[in-house]
């Protein structure tokens, strides 16, 4: 009896331990298809159109004993050392706030370029410097935090990453500065003694990684709800979104379109990771046009990464994998986008 019951322990702990204990690696497949009117609304805009324009999502989980193994035999699964998810100087924390980040600087862009588009004036507000994440050791640690957003130091007001600098450049290390700075929208005023940057060569700093906080003012009001995604990825999408309910006509036509992209200020597409099992999601989804950015790759690039090729290519080689129908568009504008969904028959 006593036997039996040291197996059956024994037997918990090892299912326990290999579906619960989580791997210094992560997991990747195809996620799913989400209307993005569902995440965007324009004050009075046009939404009763016929079709949908789509975002793509990556589903990520970190790996177990279980699920590695599984994945290991999964064609459409990828395994990836945490370095290749998680920047190596970022706890999860801090990787949490850096996708919340690009995902906050997508929506920025996306409305920035809508609006070009549609011809509509907006207002650019810059607000100080977003700490992305906090070095260890640095004169920072266990002071700023990652989310935190720097608007002054020594009482001169921070606009831009370009204004930090300049109130930093004629310091030294030992040199203590006063900063203030909010967190979660309370103001906040702290001293930090500057030290040596980790992995500078005797650069006096604050150990920070950092971006621009900037806002966007738009009349007509454009309110997105995105608290569950995160990087750049929609960027595209959502900038299709915000146009399609600025403009009386219909964008989508009748189909159920998805794509993914980062948007550019400028209105170019940049390149994403995990396209190819986007492509996957949305055929699943039974999507009818994928837009994939047509990303140009550098000679250097090329040369360091010779089995690299463009999001396109990769999105077309995937589609004739899995046998899809699925028309997969080549973009590098938001131009590119709009030109195609232009020329469209309404389904």
């Amino acid at each position: 009896m006593k036997k039996k019951y040291v197996l059956y322990v024994m037997s918990l702990v090892m299912i326990v331990f290999l579906t619960m204990y989580q791997l210094d690696a992560y997991i990747m497949k195809p996620g799913s298809a989400y209307d993005v009117s569902e995440f965007v609304t324009v004050s009075d805009g046009d939404i009763d159109n016929e079709g949908t324009l789509n975002l793509m999502t990556i589903a990520m989980q970190q790996a177990t004993p279980m699920s590695y193994l599984w994945a290991k035999m999964q064609k459409y699964q990828k395994i990836m050392d945490i370095d290749q998810v998680r920047h190596p100087l970022e706890d999860d924390d801090e990787y949490n706030v850096r996708q919340l980040k690009l995902m906050t600087d997508s929506q920025f862009n996306a409305k920035y370029v809508a609006f070009q588009k549609a011809g509509l004036d907006v207002e650019v507000k810059y607000n100080g410097v977003f700490v992305l994440n906090v070095l260890d050791g640095g004169a920072s640690d266990e002071i700023l935090k990652a989310g935190d957003e720097i608007i002054a130091v020594e009482g001169k007001k921070i606009e831009n990453q370009e204004t930090l600098v300049k109130a930093l450049q004629t310091k030294k290390i030992g040199d203590t500065v006063s900063i203030d700075f909010l967190r979660k929208e309370e103001k906040r005023e702290v001293s930090i003694v500057l030290k040596k940057i980790p992995g500078s060569v005797e650069r006096a700093g604050l150990g920070i990684e950092y971006a621009e906080s900037k806002s966007i003012q738009t009349s007509p009001k454009v309110s997105m709800q995105t608290e569950d995604i995160g990087g750049p990825s929609a960027g595209l999408m959502f900038t299709l979104e915000i146009l399609n309910q600025l403009l009386d006509e219909n964008l989508s036509k009748g189909y159920a379109i998805a794509g993914t992209g980062e948007m550019l200020m400028d209105g170019t597409v940049g390149r994403i990771g995990g396209v190819d099992y986007k492509v996957i999601a949305a055929d699943r989804d039974n999507m009818e046009i994928f837009f994939a950015p047509d990303d140009t790759l550098s000679d250097e690039i090329k040369a360091k990464y010779p089995d690299l090729e463009s999001n396109y290519a990769t999105a077309v080689k995937t589609a004739k994998e899995i046998k899809t129908d699925m028309k997969i568009v080549p973009v590098k504008t938001v131009d590119d986008a709009i030109d195609y969904l232009k020329q469209l028959d309404e389904k």
